[in-house]
C-alpha cells in the first residue's frame, strides 16, 4: 500500500485535474450556446433555398452547368472537418477513420486528395499519400476557426467551385460532424460537387407557379453558386456547435471520472491512516507492557 504522502499528493493532482475540466466544461457549454443558435438561425435559410432550388429544377430535363455536368470520376476532393483543439472524445476521429473509409473503399480506384479544415485532419493526413501536394488548394485552412465568419467560408468554397470548374477535381466530398444536441453528433458524408437534381419528394414544392425574372436558368446559375457557399458555411457551423458539445460532455465526463477517483483515494488514504494509527497504538502498548514485565 501506498505511503500516506503519496496517496495525499494524488489526491491534491486530481483535485487540481478536476476544476480544470470543470471550467473547460463551463467555457464549452457558453460557446455552445452561441454556436448552437448561429446553426439554428441558418438552417431556416438554407431549407428554404434548397426549396426554391428544387423549385426551379423541378420542370427543367435536367442541371446544365458548369457546377452539375457527370463526368468520369478521377479525381477526388474529400473536405474534411475537424476542430483545432482536442479533448473533445471522438469528435475529431469519428471524422478522421470516416475519411480513411472513404479514400481506401469507396474511391480506392481515384486519386483522392484531402483538403483538412482543421489541425487534427491536418495532423492526420499531412504525411500520407492524400496529403495536399502541387496544387492551389489551400495549405492553412484550419486558420479558419479563428474567425469563422461567411465571407471566409466563401472563399474556401470559390477555391473549391474553381478546382471543379477548371476539371481538377472530378467529385468534391464535405465529411463532418452534425450538431443534433449537446450530447448527439452524426459524421455527415454529404456531396458538393457536382450538384445533384434536388429530389422532389413533397407533392407540394410545385404548387405555386411564380413568375421567373429574367428565366429559370438565369437564376438558377447565379442561385448554384450561393448555394454551395451556404453549404460549406452551414457544414461549418454544424462542426464547430458540435466540437462545443462534444468537449462539454467529454469534460462532465471527465469530471465526474476524476471525483469517483478522488473518493476512492480519500477511503485508501482513511484506510491507510487509520492502519498507520492502529500500528502505532499497538506499538505503544507492547512497549508499556514490556516496561512493566
Amino acid at each position: 500500500m501506498a505511503n500516506l504522502k503519496e496517496i495525499r499528493n494524488r489526491i491534491v493532482s486530481i483535485s487540481s485535474t478536476m476544476q480544470i475540466t470543470s471550467a473547460m466544461k463551463m467555457v464549452s457549454a457558453a460557446k455552445l450556446r452561441k454556436a448552437q443558435n448561429a446553426v439554428t438561425q441558418i438552417r431556416p435559410y438554407t431549407s428554404k433555398l434548397k426549396e426554391i432550388l428544387s423549385n426551379l429544377t423541378a420542370n427543367l430535363d435536367g442541371i446544365d452547368g458548369v457546377y452539375s455536368a457527370p463526368r468520369e470520376v478521377k479525381n477526388v476532393l474529400i473536405v474534411s472537418v475537424t476542430s483545432n483543439r482536442g479533448l473533445c472524445g471522438g469528435f475529431n476521429n469519428n471524422v478522421i477513420k470516416t475519411v480513411k473509409r472513404l479514400a481506401l473503399k469507396e474511391y480506392k480506384d481515384a486519386r483522392v486528395t484531402v483538403l483538412s479544415i482543421g489541425k487534427k485532419s491536418n495532423d492526420a493526413f499531412k504525411n500520407t499519400e492524400w496529403g495536399i501536394k502541387g496544387t492551389l488548394l489551400p495549405r492553412h485552412a484550419e486558420n479558419i476557426w479563428d474567425e469563422l465568419t461567411f465571407e471566409n467560408s466563401s472563399d474556401i468554397a470559390q477555391v473549391l467551385m474553381e478546382q471543379y470548374a477548371d476539371m481538377h477535381q472530378d467529385k468534391i466530398i464535405l465529411v463532418y460532424n452534425q450538431f443534433k444536441n449537446a450530447a448527439v453528433q452524426e459524421v455527415i458524408t454529404e456531396q458538393f460537387l457536382p450538384v445533384l437534381p434536388p429530389s422532389n419528394n413533397d407533392e407540394n414544392t410545385n404548387a405555386v407557379d411564380y413568375i421567373f425574372e429574367p428565366n429559370k436558368e438565369f437564376i438558377l446559375e447565379e442561385l448554384i453558386p450561393k448555394s454551395l457557399k451556404t453549404q460549406l458555411f452551414k457544414a461549418l457551423l454544424d462542426s464547430q456547435a458540435s466540437e462545443h458539445g462534444a468537449r462539454m460532455t467529454a469534460m462532465h465526463k471527465a469530471t465526474d471520472n476524476a471525483k469517483e477517483l478522488q473518493d476512492d483515494l480519500k477511503l485508501v488514504y482513511n484506510k491507510a491512516r487509520q492502519a498507520a494509527i492502529t500500528n502505532e497504538i499497538l506499538e505503544i502498548v507492547a512497549g508499556a507492557e514490556a516496561l512493566d514485565g
